[in-house]
């Protein structure tokens, strides 16, 4: 099969086409023929080498942690997918950058018959950290205020409906130019963080989504800039989740706040309930821009994921014989 590879770490042009052996499945896998995948965060983190430390790799290896396509085989356990399904799909792996990719059953949901393929690609890993930091990990409750960075963001864009579905007051980060559109999501407040201190501006709140690697970090304490402002902000017992720092864990706890991070599970339930959202309009992914499925393509998708100046979701589409 054809594959686009990284083969070490770096920047966006690190991507090259090689053939590859086609995936063996397990009795409780399946095996998809890729329509469409994506440039993600988890992608951006892996291939800079950001992520070296929590995932080690071995090269050649295959990008791609978000999926749309149809199912071409399944494991003789499978039992809730059958070949020809049209599904998305979440491989923490990565995969996605390759003609067929395996995933688990539990990894992958039926979608409905009016999504496109390039949307469907966009929700995974997106909609599941979402998902699960907002209400796995945050136990956010209606009327709660919500401080969500990255408003605007892949992430971000999706736990803003959510948050606002739920009941909560969401308090919202992103760049000038960004606000309408974060306002349109729900956002009850925008706050620009390139010309205000999101820290004054936002107010005590219960619980901050953070999607922002810190750049500068606390030489006493360890403890990155950003995130000393988020827990400033925090009310007593509140809640910091972090989807770019697997150390926050470790800080010490002050005033009860209790810093997690986000370590995203496959779940075909909460998958479902993502499917159940959007076909209710409940739910919306933007897509930002489409690249093509090769290795120029995937390397021009990575180099404007790294601009950060984009809105939603960077998508690949595979063309179809």
């Amino acid at each position: 099969m054809n594959a686009i590879v990284i083969q070490n770490y770096g920047n966006p042009g690190v991507f090259t086409q090689m053939a590859l052996t086609s995936p063996a499945i397990t009795d409780t896998q399946v095996l998809i023929e890729v329509y469409a995948t994506t440039a993600s965060s988890a992608d951006q983190l892996v291939r800079s080498g950001a992520f070296k430390q929590v995932q080690q790799l071995r090269f050649p290896h295959v990008l791609g942690v978000e999926v749309a396509g149809v199912v071409r085989q399944t494991g003789s356990y499978v039992s809730q997918l059958k070949v020809g399904d049209r599904v998305m799909g979440l491989s923490r792996l990565g995969g996605g950058y390759a003609d067929f990719v395996a995933l688990e059953e539990n990894s992958a949901v039926v979608i409905p018959p009016g999504l496109p393929f390039q949307e469907a690609a966009a929700l995974p890993a997106s909609a599941l950290s979402a998902w699960q930091s907002l209400f796995q990990y945050g136990k956010l409750e209606s009327g709660q205020r919500i401080l969500i960075h990255a408003g605007a963001g892949g992430v971000g864009h999706l736990a803003v409906q959510m948050a606002i579905q739920h009941g909560a007051y969401v308090i919202a980060t992103a760049r000038a130019y960004n606000h309408e559109f974060v306002r349109h999501l729900g956002a009850d407040e925008v706050i620009d963080y390139t010309t205000a201190d999101f820290a004054e501006a936002a107010g005590t709140v219960d619980a901050v989504l953070d999607m922002v690697r810190d750049t500068a970090v606390d030489s006493d304490t360890g403890i990155g800039l950003t995130e000393q402002k988020n827990i400033r902000i925090l009310r007593d017992n509140g809640r910091l989740i972090s989807l770019v720092d697997p150390s926050i864990a470790a800080h010490p706890k002050i005033r009860g706040i209790e810093a997690q991070f986000a370590y995203i599970e496959p779940n075909r339930n909460d998958l479902a309930s993502i499917i159940h959202q959007v076909r209710e309009n409940k739910l919306k992914v933007h897509v930002d821009e489409i690249f093509p499925f090769t290795a120029q393509g995937i390397s021009e998708a990575h180099d404007h994921y790294d601009t950060r100046k984009f809105r939603g979701k960077i998508v690949i589409v595979r063309e179809r014989g």
